[in-house]
């Protein structure tokens, strides 16, 4: 058993065998003694250990996890043995190193990072830091700010505060070797150091030719130093706001998922599990364990992602999840997105035809007969007629599943007959026209004619093996021009029709009695204020349906077959024919109207 022992290195704690850590000191103890010179010997070795430091960081998988002699060996490959930086004090003079030096030791790959170069900064030492990171001279990266910032209207001024508060600051040697693309290995941060003395003390040599111009670019950093403290206080605040934000909308999300996808058979609308209405509307037949899964994964996995990332804006130093578990996150949300596509492409598929099947019955209703219109509702389902469109799940009263929908189209139409007829439309969606028709087939819709008073169902029930397919039933009632209707106030949401419909009976027209005419509706008994405001005229549309008819149809001069035989004829008729009509008309409208109202109260 391996004693550990607890060290700071570089200001971060470590756990570190008893092994390792008596190679760490042989390590450090052979560095400093390479050194002939003390000119910055401390510093340097501050920055070794600091490199040290990171590199251990990076090795271990937790914060517990002890270091080895395994980590240890792998970060002294980076940094390199002693030996192969034996440095004097010749560094520090002009003269070119000692050839006899040897070295054995291959500069490994580098790369470049971006930092903001605060030695070299006038403002905050972004566009210095660019210029390391480019490769372009500072002078043109800063003339380059100011000409965006000033053709951007001032937009580019924003990006570099964000740049300012984002990017962080070279301070330690090894970021200002990561900063100009130089590997961070001992020889790299001795040189580096070396250098920064030799610059410090050019400058002290230079002090009475530049000192005033050194003030003044003094005196503008601090205040700019100040105003960046600032905006990078007021920028953290805003960011630890979003990390709070994102953390809570994820969590949220996430229980809300699990919850649902353990809680599916549980929770009910309407009378029926959630479940079932799932099965329903699945009509691709996946099974509702893998959509589950499916969703939870595609939703969600990316919500999980916003949480590490609001975790990681409130804690900086957060270690990362590994690459591992980001490679197998990512194939899990791809294959769920991909098995999610292949559902709703079936999906698709399976309602992407419409087929219809339609009965015309004959109505037996006569010119200046009166029809008394009433939608019928099923009170084991729903307490009134209502149309509201959708679907929901009900058990009939042999205690089986069905679909129950109100969504049911009502229209009127005139028709030049002597007798009325109805048509009755069911349509449905499937994979192809044919089998389209066959769902359109088993729709369960029915009415009857009692009498003066024809019922019409309010809704329509499918056998729940058949699953929603978008199933309507459209009902168009024929009625003879000049017999009389009389729609009851239940009729009103299944008839509100836009006039490509070309039904006649509009909205308000409901509990009152309309005479039938060619293509529109008169109001015979309508309040005065009603028929002051519509002229006793409820038109709504030209035509009726003996006008589609191709007989009724002539061509134009021009040869076109948009001219009505009728009114070809119509256009005829004398004046005084028109005004003959008319009398008779106005003398015989009292009489349907009281002959209708007797007859309603009567029933």
């Amino acid at each position: 058993m391996k004693k550990t022992i607890n060290i700071n290195l570089g200001g971060t704690f470590f756990h570190i065998d008893e092994d390792a850590f008596a190679k760490l000191n042989r390590y450090l103890d052979a560095i400093k003694k390479s050194f002939t010179d003390p000119q910055g010997q401390d510093e340097i070795i501050r920055d070794i250990e600091a490199r040290i430091a990171e590199l251990f960081a990076e090795k271990r998988d937790s914060v517990s996890q002890v270091i080895s002699i395994k980590e240890l060996d792998e970060v002294i490959a980076v940094m390199g043995q002693p030996e192969d930086y034996m440095v004097d004090e010749e560094i520090f003079d002009d003269a070119p190193p000692k050839q006899q030096r040897q070295r054995q030791y291959q500069q490994r790959a580098s790369y470049k990072q971006l930092f903001r170069d605060v030695d070299n900064k006038f403002i905050s030492g972004v566009a210095a830091g660019l210029g390391h990171y480019l490769g372009i001279d500072t002078i043109w990266v800063r003339l380059l700010w100011i000409l965006l910032t000033v053709f951007s209207s001032g937009f580019f001024l924003v990006v570099y505060i964000l740049f300012w508060i984002l990017v962080p600051a070279a301070e330690s040697t090894a970021d200002k070797l990561t900063m100009q693309g130089e590997a961070v290995t001992i020889e790299n941060i001795e040189k580096k150091i070396k250098d920064e003395y030799e610059r410090v003390a050019d400058k002290v040599k230079d002090v009475d030719f530049d000192g005033a111009a050194k003030r003044a670019k003094s005196g503008a950093s601090s205040f700019f130093d100040g105003l960046g403290s600032v905006f990078s206080v007021f920028f953290k605040i805003i960011f630890k706001f979003i990390g709070i934000i994102l953390l809570i909308t994820a969590i949220s999300t996430l229980v809300s998922l699990i919850v649902s996808m353990f809680s599916l058979g549980s929770v009910s609308f309407w009378g029926s599990d959630l479940t079932d209405y799932i099965g329903v509307v699945n009509t691709s037949g996946a099974p509702i364990w893998l959509i589950s899964i499916a969703v939870l994964l595609a939703v969600g996995i990316p919500f999980f992602v916003l949480f590490l990332l609001g975790l990681k804006i409130l804690i900086p130093n957060i270690k990362s999840i590994g690459t591992p578990a980001k490679i197998t996150l990512g194939v899990a949300w791809i294959a769920a997105v991909i098995m999610m596509g292949i559902f709703a492409i079936r999906e698709v598929t399976e309602i992407s035809n419409e087929g219809s099947v339609k009965t015309v019955n004959p109505l037996a209703v006569a010119v200046n007969d009166t029809l008394r219109l009433k939608m019928v509702s099923n009170e084991d389902f729903e307490y009134r007629a209502n149309r509201s469109g959708g679907f929901e799940i009900k058990r009939d009263e042999d205690g089986n599943r069905v679909i129950y929908s109100n969504d049911v189209r009502l229209i009127v139409r005139s028709t030049s007959k002597p007798e009325g007829r109805i048509s009755i439309e069911k349509s449905a969606n499937s994979t192809d026209y044919q089998r389209s028709r066959e769902y359109a087939e088993r729709i369960n819709y029915n009415y009857e004619l009692k009498g003066n008073t024809l019922y019409l169902d309010g809704y329509f029930l499918v056998d729940v093996a058949d699953k929603y397919r978008d199933q309507e039933v459209e009902v168009i009632v024929y009625l003879p021009e000049g017999s009389v209707l009389f729609a009851d106030k239940n009729t009103r949401s299944f008839h509100s029709n836009s006039s490509y419909y070309d039904d006649i009976l509009t909205r308000g027209d409901e509990e009152y009695f309309l005479r039938i005419e060619k293509g529109k509706t008169t109001c015979l008994n309508c309040p005065d204020g009603r028929e002051s405001n519509y002229n006793g005229d409820r038109t709504t549309s030209g035509w009726d349906d003996d006008d589609w008819s191709s007989d009724d149809w002539t061509d134009d001069d021009w040869g076109n077959s948009d001219t009505w035989v009728d009114d070809v004829e119509q256009s005829t008729e004398t004046t005084e024919s028109e005004q003959a009509t008319s009398t008779d008309s106005t003398a015989t409208q009292s009489a349907v109207v009281n002959d209708s109202i007797s007859n309603s109260s009567n029933q």
